[in-house]
């Protein structure tokens, strides 16, 4: 009866030896856990510390506007002096202004559109119009001899029409002016570029350039 008993005790205690090392052991897992993930916390809100989002970049700012891209070859318009060689052809050959209508009225083949063309287009024409049962095969040489003038208004010494050179800056032309009054905003310009009808606020650089035909205003400064 009494050797029952001890193995009973006995079987007993083992099973709470069990119970106990699988209590540790699931103890000791979770400790494990908790500072895996405490880690993995703590990596993350280092790396969001230290790499905050900057978002998309900003662009330049412009504080009235961005300046009007060049057009990359030269367009003609009214007011434009032009001389024509046609070779062999002394009698069609000379120089030739741009009407009002953007037209050049040639000997032979009348008149020839050449406003909002290319010298390289203007010559293609013409070569064409002059083959179209006037000669064979012509050869002909265009260029622009004069270019239309630039008009420059507001607070200059001399506002008015003068003749456009080219690589004409904003700058030079406000020089042929007579310069700026004393009244005139030096900071900013309103420029409207011949091929359209609206006027552009941009600000006064050094390098911006003027177009034949363009017209330039200089505002009054406030005080």
């Amino acid at each position: 009866m009494q050797h029952k008993r001890v193995d009973t005790d006995i079987g007993f205690m083992c099973r709470f030896s069990c119970v106990t090392d699988m209590r540790d052991q699931i103890a000791m897992m979770l400790f494990r856990a908790f500072i895996i993930l405490s880690s993995l916390v703590a990596i993350a809100a280092c790396a969001t510390t230290s790499t905050p989002s900057r978002g998309p970049e900003p662009g330049p700012a412009l504080a009235v506007g961005t300046e009007p891209s060049l057009p990359p070859a030269y367009t003609l318009g009214s007011g434009d002096q032009l001389r024509i060689i046609v070779f062999g052809e002394e009698n069609l050959s000379g120089e030739f202004f741009i009407d009002g209508a953007g037209m050049v009225s040639l000997p032979l083949v009348g008149e020839v559109p050449a406003a909002g063309k290319t010298v390289a287009a203007f010559r293609a024409e013409l070569e064409s119009r002059l083959s179209d049962g006037y000669l064979n095969d012509p050869r002909v040489s265009a260029e622009v001899l004069n270019y239309r003038p630039f008009y420059i208004l507001g607070e200059v010494e001399e506002s008015g029409e003068y003749p456009y050179t080219d690589g004409l800056t904003v700058m030079n032309a406000v020089a042929r002016a007579g310069g700026f009054t004393y009244r005139a905003n030096t900071r900013v310009v309103y420029l409207k570029r011949a091929e359209t009808n609206a006027e552009v606020e941009l600000p006064l650089t050094a390098t911006l350039r003027v177009m034949p035909g363009d017209t330039i205003r200089i505002a009054e400064r406030f005080f």
